[in-house]
C-alpha cells in the first residue's frame, strides 16, 4: 500500500510544481538555517574528553593580597608557580598536571626551511595518560625526566610531518632557540574541541605543535604564552617563579567522588597552612570544577551562537507554518478526488496515510535541499576569522538529524491539512459536483 500511495504522491506533486516547490523551498530553508547554527552550536559545546570529563578537575585558589578583594569573589582562574609545584608534589590526586603557554623558535637541522616560530606547550609528564593524548611514535616523558629538567620533546605528527616527512623521529635532536632537545614521543591527530586545559591561549584553539618539560622551558626561557595576574611588588626580578604572580594552569584526575571531596578538604588545609605563614590573607576560597563546569563558568559558548540557533529554530517554525498554509491550501483542493476515493471505499484512515506520504515526499525533498544550503552555510562560517571557524563540518550525526528533522517537519506541516481533507463528505461534495 505503501508504494501505492508513494505513486499518488508523486503523481500530486508533479501536477503542480510550482506549488510543490514553494513547499520544497520553505521546509528546506527551515532546515537549512536551523542544521547551520545547530552544527556550530555542537562543535563549541560538545565534551573535549567525554570519557574523563567527570573525572578531571581544575583547581582554585586565592593567594592574592587584599588589594580591590570584594566578598564573595571567585579566586583566579590560573595559578602560581610556588603554589602549583607543592600542589603538585603534594601527590593527592591520581595524575596532577601543572602547564602555560610558550612558544618555540624551531631551527631546522639539514633542511631547506628557514627557522620558524610555531607554539609550544610546556607541561609536566601526567599530561599525556591524563588526557589520554594518543601517540603516533613513542611516548610522552616521565616523572623522573621533570626532576632532572631533561632535555626532552615531543612534538605532534604536522610538524613531524614538516620536519622529518612523517618517517619516525623518536631519537632524534629537535633545536628549539638553540638548545637540543631529544624527541620522545609524536603525538597522532589530537584537537579537543574546546581547548579545555587552557582556554587563556584560546577557547577553540589547536593543540600546540611542541612539549617540553616545564621547568626547561621556564628555565631557558624559551618563552611564555599567556595571561600573567601580579600583585604586591609585581613579582620582583622574576615573576613566573614568584608567588605574588598566577598564570598556569592546573589539573588532577580525581577518580571518585570521594577523591574529589578529600581534595578540596587537602586544597582548604593547604591554603590555612599557608595562612599560617604569613600568606593568603583572603579568606578561603577554594573551587574545584570538573570539565564540564569549568567550560560552564567560563561561557565558552559565545552567546550570539546560542541567539542564532532560536533564531535559526523560530525561521524553522515561520517556515513551517507557511507550508501548513500551502498544504491545506493544496490538498483542499483536492475535495473532489477524495470524495470520489471515499465513495468507492477508502477510509479515512487510508485518506489521511496517502496525504501524510505526499506531505513526507515533500520532507524528504526538503531534507535534500536542506542539508545543502546547510553546507554552504557551514562553508560561510568556515571563510571567518573566528578561532572555531574551520571546525564547522557536519558529520553523520547531524546529517541523519537533517533527514529526521525534515521528515518530522513535513509530517507536522501535513498533518492539520491531512485531518481537513478527511473531513470531506463524500455525498454533499458529489452533489455539488
Amino acid at each position: 500500500m505503501f508504494r501505492y500511495y508513494a505513486w499518488l504522491a508523486g503523481r500530486s506533486l508533479r501536477k503542480n510544481p510550482a506549488l510543490t516547490a514553494l513547499m520544497v523551498i520553505a521546509i528546506g530553508l527551515g532546515i537549512g538555517a536551523s542544521i547551520t547554527t545547530l552544527t556550530v552550536l555542537r562543535v563549541l559545546s560538545g565534551d573535549p574528553i567525554p570519557q574523563k570529563s567527570a573525572v578531571l578537575f581544575h583547581p582554585q585558589i586565592d593567594p592574592a593580597d587584599l588589594d580591590d578583594w570584594h566578598e564573595g569573589e571567585e579566586p583566579p582562574d590560573l595559578i602560581g608557580y610556588v603554589d602549583g609545584m607543592n600542589l603538585l608534589k603534594a601527590g593527592k590526586a591520581d595524575r596532577q598536571v601543572l602547564l602555560t603557554g610558550g612558544n618555540a623558535v624551531i631551527q631546522p637541522e639539514g633542511s631547506s626551511l628557514d627557522p620558524f616560530r610555531t607554539e609550544a606547550r610546556f607541561t609536566t609528564a601526567d599530561f599525556f595518560p591524563m588526557f589520554d593524548v594518543p601517540m603516533l611514535y613513542g611516548r610522552g616523558w616521565t616523572a623522573e625526566d621533570d626532576e632532572r629538567r631533561a632535555r626532552v620533546a615531543v612534538i605532534t605528527r604536522s610538524l613531524n610531518d614538516k620536519l622529518y616527512g612523517g618517517a619516525n623521529s623518536v631519537g632524534r635532536t629537535l633545536r628549539i632557540r638553540g638548545n637540543d632537545f631529544q624527541i620522545v614521543g609524536v603525538v597522532d591527530h589530537w584537537r579537543p574541541t574546546p581547548h579545555f586545559y587552557d582556554l587563556v591561549t584560546g577557547n577553540y584553539a589547536e593543540v600546540e605543535d611542541v612539549f617540553v618539560p616545564l621547568d626547561v622551558g621556564l628555565d631557558l626561557k624559551l618563552g611564555r604564552n599567556g595571561t600573567m595576574n601580579c600583585w604586591g611588588n609585581g613579582g620582583g626580578a622574576d615573576p613566573e617563579h614568584s608567588p605574588d604572580c598566577v598564570y598556569m594552569q592546573l589539573w588532577v584526575e580525581l577518580g571518585t567522588p570521594e577523591k574529589r571531596a578529600a581534595y578540596m578538604t587537602f586544597l582548604n588545609n593547604y591554603v590555612n597552612e599557608q595562612r599560617a605563614l604569613g600568606r593568603f590573607p583572603r579568606p578561603n576560597s577554594v573551587k574545584l570544577r570538573s570539565v564540564m563546569e569549568w567550560l560552564d563558568y567560563q561561557k565558552v559558548v559565545p552567546s550570539d551562537v546560542r541567539l542564532q540557533v532560536w533564531l535559526a529554530l523560530g525561521f524553522l517554525v515561520v517556515c513551517l507554518v507557511n507550508t501548513v498554509g500551502l498544504m491545506l491550501a493544496k490538498f483542499l483542493r483536492r475535495s473532489g478526488e477524495v470524495a470520489v476515493r471515499r465513495a468507492i471505499g477508502a477510509s479515512r484512515r487510508e485518506v489521511f496515510a496517502q496525504f501524510l506520504v505526499e506531505a513526507g515526499a515533500v520532507g524528504v525533498a526538503g531534507a535534500v535541499l536542506g542539508l545543502l544550503l546547510a553546507l554552504l552555510g557551514l562553508w560561510a562560517v568556515r571563510q571567518q576569522p573566528g578561532d572555531y571557524a574551520s571546525l564547522a563540518h557536519i558529520d553523520l550525526p547531524m546529517l541523519l538529524a537533517t533527514l529526521a528533522l525534515a521528515l518530522l517537519a513535513s509530517l507536522i506541516s501535513g498533518l492539520l491539512p491531512a485531518w481537513r481533507a478527511c473531513q470531506v463528505a463524500p455525498a454533499l461534495q458529489l452533489k455539488s459536483d
